[in-house]
Order: C-alpha cells, then structure tokens, then sequence
C-alpha cells in the first residue's frame, strides 16, 4: 500500500527503468558471466580494407551522415577551437621493443596489422577548417609536427596542451592561426618506456581551466609484466597548471581514453576499455563517472569487486575499496571516444546523453563494437538501453571499411567521428 503514497509519475519512471530491455554486457547492471580460461585467446580479426568509393557508414533515422575530410594519415583523436578549427592527431603507437614479445606476442602483432593498427605514426597533428559552415573542411594545413604520439589536445587560454605518449606539451596558441612553431615546453613526463602497453594519453581542461586531467592506460592486459611496470599507470592523474604538480586522481582504470564533463551533473567522464582472455562477455567496456580517490578495480578486481584469480598475488583489502562503474558498453567493443551530446543538435533520441566511438574488438565471436553508440542520460544518469548512432563499418564479410574511434562536437550541429582505417573524419548530423 505504501506505493499509493508515491507520485504517479515516479511509479511509472521506475515501472520503466526496471522494464528496460539490456542486452548482455550492457547497462548499469550487467550479467557477469563466469570467467573462461583458455590455452590460446580468442582471436577474430576484421581485417582492414577501407572504404570503397562512394560507401560511407549508416546513420540512425532522423540523422545523416557525411565526409568532412578524407585522405588522412590515421586520424584517431580531434579537438574542436573556438573559432570552429578542427584538430586532427593523425598517430599511431611509437615504438615499443619489449611489448608483446614471445609467441603470444608474435601472434598479436600479425593480429594487430591486419586490423590496420601497425601503420607508422604520422606524428602530427593537422588542422581542418570549414570556411564556408557546409559541413565540409575546404582547408587543411599541419598544425604540429615531429610529436611523440601525440593523441589529447586541450587548450586553456592562449597554452596548447598536447599528451604525447611520453610527455604533456604545452605550446603557445595564436587564435586562427593555421600552425604553430616551435618544439614546445615539458609540463611533466608521463609514463612511456619500452612496454608502452597502451601508449595512448588523453588530456582535458577543468571548466575553470586550473586542472588538467591525463589518461595513462596500463602496461599489460592484467599486470603480468609485474606491478612494479604499472606505476603510475591505469589512471587518471590530475596536474595543476599553475604549479605543474600532478597526483593521481583516480586509479584500477585499465586503459581510459574518453574524457568529458558531464553538462546536468558536472561530474569528470572517462570511457574504459577492460581486460581480455577470460571470455567472449567479459569483462565489459563502460563509462563511468570518476570520483576524486576512487579505485575501479583493476588488476585486482573487475565491475567492482569481481576478483580476478589470474593476479597473483591479490590485494583483498583493496578489493574490498573497488567501485563498480556506472554503465557498461558490451564487451571487447574498444570504446575510445567519448563526448556528450550538445542540446538541439542531434534529433531525439539523441539529445540528452553520451556518445561513444567503439573502435571493435579483435578477440570476440561474433564482433563487438565498429559503432558509434549514444547512451541516453536523465537527471545526469544514464537512464535507458544504448542505441546506434552510427554504423556499416564492417562489410558483409566482415572486413573492417573503417573504425571509429575520437568522437567530438562541432558546435554547429554536428558530431565529428575519426575513422583511423578508413582515413576520414566523418559528420554525423540532423536529416535534412
């Protein structure tokens, strides 16, 4: 009887929450599997072919889809300026001798050139500008050249910061101009070295623009190169821009890339890829909002307190601290990019929510991820089913066309998606 007491609205609300179809690996709440250990990995590659002429992905009813620039040399990250100019981190891994050794390793370099993920990096960063607002860049020029990397890029007044895969940068910014000179300024080190797991770092400004904030993914797939190679890593570190001081702010991230803030709550966003090797559905991708001294788990634990028995030796005390993410994103789906929607851009039911550039998984039957996927948000929260936003990156055959990865608002209407196989910036827009 005590129901009666509540406001229809608030029963019908949780009538619909309860009710919300997820499918396995995603949602607040995912069904965990019982972990699958196996001699050899699962291995399924999408090899990559790129885009045949005229073909391009397919985009949800009530929105369209487009090229705002082709021919780039593996464009994985961007970074929208004021003035409208479209950053561009055209990067690949640098290298890293004692990573993936042996024969597993062997196994997983030929795995990762067929996905198209071996290219050489580029190392620059290129800037596109759509001079006349038709949804398409008319001019590109490079911007930055002879970086480490590079991947993140935040500007705060007049400083460009970069977050190459060794360092944080800073350049002085010129509004409008078409490139900079000069090598730049050291803010700290970040950690690099000859196992560079995952080498990617992504930075971005506090509103008040004081703090930094800097991805640093793990050294491993789950510490088996020792802890000791960990330091510092899987995590989330915060830098102060007066002094240039850095503590970790959050930590047991296993590889965060995406990085927003959360326009209702204005809680820090990351998107997280999780670890691999025990099962198809596990453990699954997320996003999650990131709390000041939280710990997410890894190595030790995953969704939460799930104890990962392949860690030797446990912490149990520090298991027992472990925060469960906020929303998971399937599993193996690689979800790099992360943004939230801007407010009357994108048709309902884009509006209100997270949209995430799943770059797809290589060690899963059937494939996961090749999407751009949008989470709907109330309240500040996720509060639905996820829904595509953007795909067709995999043809019948299931060869990879492209692989989304950054995704980024243009603050004219549109949502701008890197495809580092495809080579193109696509603009995902309202149907007209």
């Amino acid at each position: 009887m005590r129901h009666a007491l509540l406001p229809l609205s608030l029963l019908i609300a949780a009538s619909a929450q309860a009710a919300t179809p997820y499918a396995p690996g995603f949602g607040p709440n995912p069904e965990l599997p019982a972990p699958q250990k196996s001699l050899i990995p699962t291995m399924n590659i999408a090899p990559a072919v790129g885009w045949p002429e005229g073909a391009k992905p397919r985009a949800a009813p009530g929105t369209q889809v487009a090229a705002f620039a082709e021919g780039l040399d593996h464009p994985r990250w961007l970074y929208v300026l004021p003035n409208g100019d479209v950053l561009v981190a055209e990067t690949n891994a640098p290298p890293k001798p004692e990573d993936n050794k042996g024969v597993k390793g062997w196994v997983a370099n030929k795995v990762m050139s067929r996905a198209g993920a071996t290219v050489a990096s580029a190392n620059r960063i290129t800037l596109l500008r759509d001079r006349n607002a038709d949804g398409v860049a008319e001019t590109r020029s490079i911007f930055l050249k002879n970086l480490n990397s590079p991947f993140g890029m935040a500007l705060v007044g007049n400083t460009l910061y970069v977050a190459n895969a060794d360092a944080l940068v800073k350049f002085k910014y010129t509004p409008n101009a078409m490139y900079l000179n000069g090598t730049g300024e050291k803010v700290l080190d970040l950690p690099g070295g000859p196992i560079n797991h995952h080498w990617t770092k992504n930075v971005i400004a506090s509103p008040d623009g004081k703090k930094l904030y800097v991805t640093v993914g793990s050294n491993s797939n789950v510490g088996e190169n020792g802890l000791a190679a960990e330091e510092g890593r899987a995590a989330i570190w915060e830098v102060d821009v007066a002094s240039g001081q850095h503590r970790v702010f959050a930590s047991g991230l296993r590889n965060p890339n995406g990085l927003a803030w959360n326009p209702q709550s204005g809680q820090l966003w990351t998107a997280v890829n999780e670890r691999d090797e025990i099962g198809n559905d596990l453990v699954p991708d997320y996003i999650t909002s990131v709390k000041d001294g939280g710990f997410y788990g890894w190595p030790f634990s995953y969704w939460g307190q799930h104890v990962d028995e392949r860690v030797k030796p446990g912490n149990p005390d520090l298991v027992k601290t472990a925060l469960a993410p906020d929303y998971a994103v399937g599993a193996h789906t690689a979800s790099l990019g992360l943004m939230f929607a801007e407010q009357n851009a994108l048709p309902a039911p884009f509006g209100n929510g997270a949209i995430i550039g799943q770059h797809g998984s290589w060690n899963r039957k059937p494939h996961s991820g090749y999407k751009v996927l949008f989470v709907p948000f109330s309240g500040g929260k996720p509060s639905g089913a996820p829904i595509d936003l953007l795909t067709g990156f995999l043809d019948k055959s299931e060869n990879a066309y492209g692989r989304p990865v950054g995704v980024a608002s243009d603050h004219k209407g549109g949502v701008l998606v890197a495809d580092d196989v495809g080579n193109k910036i696509w603009r995902v827009s309202a149907a007209q």
